[in-house]
């Protein structure tokens, strides 16, 4: 049985599932780094803004690919 308000996420989905995913490769990671920085314009440092938890999402899956793809620094 679905959630009660399980039609309206769907709905909102559509709309954000071009934006918001699980990068796979190099240009998806590319795109959702310029949504983070769209997103950190216009959230700031306010945590009670209502795009601050989309935003922490959105860093979620950066910081997912970068360790799963991007080579650490070395010291030399």
């Amino acid at each position: 049985m679905l959630h009660k308000d399980m039609g309206s996420t769907v709905q909102a989905w559509h709309t954000l599932e071009g934006m918001v995913y699980v990068p796979h490769m190099e240009e998806e990671y590319q795109r959702l780094v310029a949504f983070l920085d769209d997103l950190i314009d216009a959230v700031g440092e306010d945590e009670t803004h209502p795009l601050a938890s989309l935003m922490e999402v959105v860093g979620v899956l950066i910081e997912r690919y970068e360790e799963e793809h991007v080579p650490e620094l070395t010291k030399e």
